[in-house]
Formats: C-alpha cells, structure tokens, sequence
C-alpha cells in the first residue's frame, strides 16, 4: 500500500524518543520528534498495526490539514478544503474536540463549532443532504491552535492506548500502562535478566514486562474506533491480529511481583490473568524490608508511593531509605524507581546514576536510574 498519510503518535512528556525507538522497530523511516509526539508516513496498514503495536504512545492520529487559522474565515475555509466525504461515511458520528495555545481565536468551543459546520458542508458536496444522521461509526477530529497555525487531527484510536484491557480493578494511584511499558523499554531489561517488583500494586509494571518478554501485542484485546471505518479494508484488522498471535514467543523467564498487600495482590493476579501472563509472573505477599533479588545482576523496577498526601511523608520515606538499604546489599543489582517525591535522593541515600522527567497523568515524577551491573565504583553517597 502507498503512503498515503501523515501519521502522528502522540506521547507523554519525556517518552517521544522512546516511542520513536519503538517505530523504528516496526519498520518506520523518516521520523520527525517533537514535543508529544512522532510524526511518519503510513497507509491503511500502517494504522491498523501501530494501533496494536506501540506500548508507549497514547493515540495513532492521521494529520488531515495545517494551515494559518487568524480568523473564523480562516479556520471555515481550511478545514472545508479538506475532501472529509472521501473519509467519512454518510451516517458517519462526528465529534469534535479542539485546544488553543497563543492563538488569536481562543474560545475553543467556537472553534469546535466552525469546524464542524465545515465539515457537513463538505460532506454535502458528495451527499446532496442538509442533515445527516450521525448513527454510524464514530470519527472523532481534533482541531489545534498554536501560535495562529491551525492542524486538524482524526483520531483513529478512541480511548487512550494504555487501556489494554486487562486492568479492571486498580489501587488508588494507578501507573499507566503506556508509562510502565516506557519505564521498562528504557532499563533496557531483557529476558534473560531476573527482574522484580517489591512493591507491584495492581502488577502494571510486572504484566506490562511480561507482555514485552513474550512479545505479545498490547493491543490485541481491545477494540479501536477505526475497526468501523470503511477507509481500512474490511478484515484488515482480524488478519493483523491473527499476524500478531503468530509473533507470540513461549521462552520460559519469571518476573517477581510482590507487595504486603493481599488485596493488591488479589487484584495483580486477576489482571495477570486477564492479560494471559499469568504463567510468567510468581507473586507473592511480602512486605518491602523481606525483599530480595533473584540473583546477582537481577534488575528491580518499581514505582513506589509518591507521599503527596497528607500524612504520608514520614511512611514513604521510611519506604525509600529501605530501597536504599537494599541497593546498597546488593550493589550489582540495577534499580529504576519511579517518584514524585522532591528529596527522593536525598532520602534514599545515593545519587542516580541518571534521572529523567516524566509524567504520570498529571503529577510530574522523575525516574530514578541506578546501574548496578556496570558500576565499577562503591556507590556514590549523597
């Protein structure tokens, strides 16, 4: 299939290199990396299968137009230009979103509003209707603003591609999956290293490790609001799965998962399950200060709480001072730790080798890199 589209991955703050390393290795060339997001060229095909693929992003979008959008005869005229009745059906459900960042035209539910009208009108141009009855499948466009530069965006995704599908029941401050995937890509953690989390909560970080050691496609249980798209050929998506299921690896590799938490445990196991890792994940109830690693070289990744609550600062320190106590035992271990915590390291009681700003939802973290098996030096005190 020819390139037909403008692609764009969308991705947390901190993660675009990474979601960039993960297009390269599907294949993708010609790669542009701005903040949020990783832009490439691609086809029907190409759709369908980052959709299913990518750990890391939050969206696949299709770029459909850029242009200046100063005023509302601007921002009618460039998206009407846009032949939206060779993409969207008849009965087609349109829903439009919209920001603006230092933009002339600011109030964004206007700009929602001139937007849609453009495209109905556009629509007519092939359908001779005054109405449409919007009851078939769902094209949802986004309309961005910055700097006076208007881009319009179609969504092929629908919800977030961390919902994977497996994770029902969560604690009270969930790690997105697409973060916990970009935590594990960059340790650079393979099979053949032991890896643990002592503190696994719902199991995220252990499910979604286990998921990359078996090579098993993140998206293959869910459904993507392009599935009802006539633009992608019908079957498209059920042979990609079926391709998917044959990449599928058995090798035999067991990550720990532990926390003093029967029911986060409880919860842990049933996601597991549901994510079909269940056989490569031993969990067990054991408090932090019980913990050990596997083996000399083993890696430990884990996103401990943050103490952003009231209350809660002395008991997540205490908790971090015992990560602390543990590297130190065991010096050849490589640790990553995820934290919001501003002192973690003064706390914790040695210098990361690395740290790097991400973002889990809202709250700004910074993970923590401790390179255990490479070290040469005793580990450098605060």
């Amino acid at each position: 299939m020819k390139e037909k589209y403008t692609l764009v991955a969308t991705a947390s703050f901190g993660l675009e290199s990474v979601v960039a390393g993960e297009l390269k290795g599907l294949g993708y060339k010609d790669l542009i990396v701005e903040n949020g997001r990783v832009i490439f060229k691609g086809n029907e095909e190409d759709i369908v299968r980052c959709n299913l693929w990518l750990r890391v992003a939050d969206r696949v979008l299709i770029k459909v137009s850029e242009f200046d959008g100063v005023d509302f005869d601007q921002l009618f005229q460039g998206t009407y230009d846009v032949p939206w009745e060779e993409m969207i059906p008849i009965n087609g459900k349109i829903h439009v979103t919209g920001r603006s960042v230092k933009s002339k035209l600011a109030s964004v539910r206007d700009c929602q509003s001139i937007v849609k009208k453009a495209i109905v009108q556009a629509m007519k141009r092939r359908y001779r209707k005054d109405w449409f009855e919007e009851t078939g499948p769902l094209y949802r466009i986004e309309i961005s603003l910055l700097a006076d530069r208007a881009t319009l965006l179609l969504d092929t995704t629908g919800e977030g591609l961390h919902k994977r599908g497996y994770r029902k029941d969560t604690g009270e401050a969930p790690l997105k999956e697409t973060l916990a995937a970009g935590i594990i890509l960059l340790s650079r953690w393979s099979i053949d290293v032991p890896l643990s989390d002592p503190m696994c909560g719902s199991g995220t970080i252990p499910i979604e490790a286990a998921l990359l050691g078996r090579r098993m496609a993140p998206g293959r249980n869910r459904s993507f609001v392009s599935e009802g798209w006539p633009i992608i050929p019908k079957g498209l998506w059920d042979e990609m799965r079926f391709e998917a299921a044959q990449k599928v690896i058995r090798d035999n590799f067991t990550i720990i998962a532990s926390d003093n938490n029967p029911s986060a445990l409880r919860k842990a196991k049933e996601n597991a399950l549901r994510a079909g890792v269940a056989d490569v994940i031993e969990f067990k109830k054991m408090d932090l200060a019980e913990f050990e690693p596997k083996e000399d070289g083993s890696f430990i990744i884990t996103n401990p709480p943050y103490g952003i609550r009231m209350g809660m600062g002395q008991e997540v320190e205490s908790v971090y001072r015992v990560l602390g106590r543990l590297y130190r035992r065991f010096p050849t271990c490589s640790m990553f730790i995820l934290s919001a915590h501003p002192a973690f390291q003064r706390v914790f009681g040695i210098r990361a080798d690395r740290n790097r700003k991400l973002y889990n939802g809202d709250v700004r973290c910074y993970l923590y890199e401790y390179r255990g098996a490479k070290k040469t030096k005793p580990p450098k005190s605060l």
